[in-house]
């Protein structure tokens, strides 16, 4: 007597098979997925990328071969190789210009650096008024060439306001823009005007990231308002101001549009910045292969600058944890 088996014949489930063809089709179709984004990711950034290509990357190429040729616009550009270099390491208006552009960045930088950050302390710790912030916003929405006239009315020194009312108050009226000594503080102290309210809203938006509760112990500590300053603030604030400090010096290096509306480099090439002299260079001189070797300088001091100032600031690296 034959005794039949109990057990059903091996088969594979039917949703085991269907779920293991289907695997290799979810692939196929995940990697299809990521070339979509792809392409569409590549179309958003494709203008971007235009824009750099065309208004930035080309020309500083252009600019880095122009420096090693004598070209003025008329003629072809003829290879010269290191003489535009040599002509500027020798030439002292350039070097006047430097320290001219210097002396204007310490000013700019270091009274508009301190400036900002205790308006955007104060409007930290006393005010959450966005109207305030508005305000304080506004010279930055005027542009460097009208609040240079603007300022050019103000301080001129026979009908200006503003030596109207010292001369009221008995001083001596002052050249602020016509005298060697006055005329680069000035300059950069309207610059400092028309940029401290956006350089203290940025700090502003960096102390908003410093948790509260780390003011709040130490109170209870019973520290004061000048120790959780110090304490507090300044080293967990240092990422966001060490960058923006690397904005402002960038910016203040290229300083040109104010000098240019108020004193065209004057008294007697004092405020004569570097921009101003490569400018002059190029569209005045038509020299435009010493112009571009003078720019290929500024570019490596900026990036010389730009890197000390990360690694010293370690703007990298932030103290919260």
């Amino acid at each position: 007597m034959t005794i039949a088996s109990s057990s059903p014949p091996s088969r594979l489930p039917v949703g085991g098979a269907a779920e293991g063809r289907s695997k290799p089709r979810t692939r196929r179709t995940d990697v299809g997925e990521n070339r979509g984004d792809g392409r569409l990711a590549a179309l958003f950034i494709a203008p971007a990328l235009l824009g750099f290509v065309v208004f930035l990357l080309w020309p500083t190429l252009r600019g880095i071969y122009l420096s090693f040729t004598r070209f003025n616009l008329l003629t072809p550009a003829e290879w010269v190789g290191l003489d535009n270099y040599v002509r500027m390491v020798h030439d002292p208006i350039f070097w006047s210009s430097l320290r001219v552009t210097v002396v204007y960045v310490v000013i700019n930088i270091g009274v508009q650096t301190v400036a900002a950050l205790a308006i955007a302390v104060l409007l930290q710790r006393l005010t959450q008024s966005a109207m305030l912030r508005g305000i304080v916003l506004t010279p930055y929405l005027m542009s460097n060439v009208v609040a240079g006239l603007v300022w050019l009315w103000i301080l001129d020194t026979q009908l200006g306001i503003g030596n109207e009312i010292i001369s009221a108050l008995g001083v001596d009226r002052i050249p602020f823009l016509a005298d060697e000594t006055w005329a680069i503080p000035t300059i950069a102290l309207i610059n400092v005007w028309r940029h401290v309210g956006y350089t203290a809203l940025l700090l502003f938006a960096g102390l908003q990231a410093i948790p509260g509760d780390m003011y709040e112990a130490a109170r209870v500590d019973g520290a004061s308002e000048w120790r959780m300053f110090w304490r507090i603030t300044m080293p967990l604030l240092r990422p966001v101001l060490a960058v923006v400090l690397i904005m402002t010096v960038i910016g203040s290096f290229q300083v040109f549009d104010t000098v240019a509306v108020t004193t065209a480099g004057g008294p007697a090439n004092a405020t004569n910045v570097l921009q101003y002299y490569i400018y002059g260079s190029a569209f005045g001189r038509f020299q435009f292969g010493y112009a571009s070797a003078m720019s290929v300088a500024l570019l490596v001091v900026l990036s010389a600058i730009t890197v000390l100032q990360y690694r010293l600031t370690r703007a990298g690296r932030t103290d919260l944890g």
